[in-house]
C-alpha cells in the first residue's frame, strides 16, 4: 500500500516519522486504519530549484544534485537517469583523451534546458492538487484536453522523456531519441537497441554496403550495413521518412542523417568522437 497525505505546517526540520503520518491519517479520517510496519516515509514539498550550472571546471552535477522539483508524475528518475547517461559517455572520451575537454560543456547546453521544461510542467501541476473551485475547474478542463488524442500524445511524450530534440540541426530524426528499428543484416535480424548495449557509437548504414567509409575512427565507432523497410515511427511527429544513413551516439540519440551523401559526416565524427586516427 501506498498513501499520500497533505500535512498542515512547513515547518519541518526531522525526518517523519510513522507517528506523524499516523496522526495526519487520523486528522484526516479519524483512524490510521491499524498502520504499522513502514518500509519507506519520506516527505516532499513543491520546492522547485535548478543548479545555474552544470559544470564548474572539474566539478559536474547531474540527477538530484543538478535539479530538484515535486514528484509530479514521477519524471525525475528519467530525468536523473539521462543526465547520468548524457554525461557518461562524454566523460569517458575525454578522461581517455579521445575527445577534447570542450565535449564536457555539451552536457549542460543538452541537458539544463531539458530540465527547465520538466521543472515547469512540475510546476504547472502543483495547482490540480488543490481541490478549491478555481483550481478544480483547471482540472476538468485539463481532463477534457487529455481526453483527446493529440494533447494526450503530446503529454506522455513529454512525461516520458520521448519528445527530447538536442539542438544539432535541421531535421526530424536528428537530435532526437533513435526508434528501435526491426533490421536485416547480413548475419540475421537484429534490433538497433542491441548495438547499443557495449555504449560505443554506430553508424548505420541503411544504403548499399560500403558506400560510407569511417576507417579514421573504425577503432571507436561501428559500422552496420542493413536494411529497414518502411517508415519510422517518431514519438509526437509520428512517420517520418527514413534516411539512407544515421550516425547514433551511445546515449541513443541521432548526432548526424544521412541521404545518400556523406555530407557532414566527419565532421559529426569528430565533433562526437574525437578527431580521426591518422593511418
Amino acid at each position: 500500500m501506498r498513501v499520500l497525505v497533505t500535512e498542515r505546517h512547513l515547518e519541518h526540520t526531522s525526518e517523519p516519522t510513522l507517528r506523524d503520518l499516523s496522526e495526519a491519517l487520523i486528522a484526516v479520517y479519524g483512524t490510521d486504519y491499524g498502520l504499522h510496519s513502514p518500509t519507506w516515509i519520506s516527505r516532499f514539498t513543491d520546492m522547485t530549484r535548478q543548479a545555474a550550472a552544470y559544470r564548474d571546471g572539474r566539478v559536474l552535477l547531474a540527477g538530484d544534485a543538478a535539479h530538484v522539483h515535486p514528484p509530479e508524475g514521477g519524471q525525475g528518475l528519467n530525468l536523473g537517469v539521462q543526465d547520468a547517461v548524457n554525461l557518461g559517455w562524454k566523460l569517458a572520451q575525454v578522461v581517455k583523451r579521445t575527445s577534447p575537454e570542450s565535449l564536457l560543456d555539451t552536457y549542460h547546453a543538452e541537458r539544463h534546458p531539458v530540465a527547465a521544461r520538466v521543472l515547469r510542467k512540475t510546476m504547472a501541476q502543483i495547482p490540480l492538487r488543490r481541490r478549491d473551485d478555481r483550481n478544480k475547474a483547471l482540472a476538468e478542463t485539463m481532463s477534457e484536453l487529455l481526453s483527446m488524442d493529440e494533447p494526450r500524445k503530446r503529454f506522455a511524450a513529454m512525461m516520458s522523456g520521448l519528445d527530447i530534440q538536442y539542438d544539432l540541426g535541421e531535421g526530424h530524426a536528428l537530435g532526437r531519441r533513435m526508434p528501435d528499428l526491426d533490421l536485416v543484416t547480413a548475419d540475421g535480424p537484429l534490433r538497433v537497441f542491441t548495438l547499443l548495449h557495449d555504449a560505443r557509437p554506430v553508424l548505420l548504414n541503411l544504403d548499399e554496403p560500403g558506400g560510407l567509409d569511417i576507417s579514421p575512427w573504425a577503432d571507436r565507432v561501428q559500422l552496420i550495413d542493413a536494411e529497414y523497410v518502411g517508415t519510422w515511427e517518431l514519438p509526437v511527429l509520428g512517420a517520418v521518412p527514413a534516411p539512407t544513413a544515421v550516425l547514433i551516439r551511445p546515449d541513443g540519440y541521432v548526432a548526424w542523417v544521412g541521404d545518400r551523401t556523406p555530407l557532414g559526416l566527419h565532421d559529426a565524427l569528430t565533433t562526437w568522437f574525437g578527431p580521426p586516427t591518422a593511418a
